[in-house]
């Protein structure tokens, strides 16, 4: 069995609401209920469900990206990293490829500038683009080239596990199929483990070893992804297997 890389252990989250008119003071509204589970090295983990759910807020919670929180977040491997849903916002407009690529780096203060180079051409061809692209801006680029660059930058510092946010949601169909090639190329290559987050049934089934289902802020439903595709124990579930037309196992390859 592969070794752990995040463990997730009673994990709760709560956002901060503004009051009403007859309570003027701040509410504390729950987003996330008792989440546990645990991610292995080299491991496609599915979290499903439907928007408002509270998916994106336990992928941030895991990268200590919410404040409000209890419970434990153990990473066993150094530096998780996180890629957005939207490419478009996720890049500094007024830098280029390769000093948003070097910034990681920079903060870090790893590498000589040689060493430093070297990998930022490194990682971006592993992201499927050249060394052309380090003096353009993010305006200059397409929605799939963006999010290739966010890819990259995801990569610099060698993770061992990438929370993906609806990476591909934003994208048109053609470019969604090259950008999860992608991602299932370098979790072959590489070993890297993914959350796979996505309101998108057919492209978790597609993709994913496992999957879990959310709704209210909870794990409703865990497992294989041939457990939960075709022996759904929740109705919620099947509610969301049925909406999206999964029928049948799709080609991984």
């Amino acid at each position: 069995m592969e070794e752990l890389v995040l463990k997730v252990d009673k994990l709760n989250a709560w956002y901060k609401t503004r009051g009403t008119i007859f309570n003027r003071g701040e509410n504390r509204r729950q987003i996330l209920h008792d989440i546990s589970f645990e991610i292995r090295r080299g491991e496609i983990a599915g979290l499903v469900g439907e928007s408002g759910c509270g998916k994106s807020t336990l992928g941030k919670a895991i990268l200590s990206m919410v404040k409000d929180t209890e419970g434990e977040v153990l990473h066993f491997s150094e530096n998780p990293q996180m890629i957005f849903q939207d490419p478009y916002g996720s890049l500094n407009p007024s830098k280029t490829v390769g000093w948003i690529l070097e910034e990681p780096l920079r903060i870090r203060g790893e590498l000589k500038n040689s060493l430093r180079d070297e990998l930022v051409i490194d990682m971006l061809r592993r992201a499927g683009l050249d060394e052309s692209y380090l003096d353009r801006y993010p305006s200059e680029l397409s929605g799939g080239q963006r999010q290739r660059v966010c890819i990259a930058q995801a990569l610099m510092l060698k993770p061992s596990l990438i929370i993906a946010d609806e990476p591909v949601s934003a994208l048109d169909v053609t470019i969604q199929s090259q950008i999860i090639r992608l991602l299932l190329e370098l979790n072959r290559e590489l070993g890297i483990a993914f959350i796979f987050i996505s309101h998108d049934l057919k492209i978790v089934y597609q993709i994913c070893d496992r999957v879990m289902v959310m709704s209210g802020g909870r794990i409703i439903e865990e497992g294989s992804d041939e457990e939960v595709y075709f022996h759904p124990k929740c109705e919620y579930t099947k509610k969301l297997l049925r909406a999206a037309g999964c029928d049948q196992k799709e080609n991984r390859n």
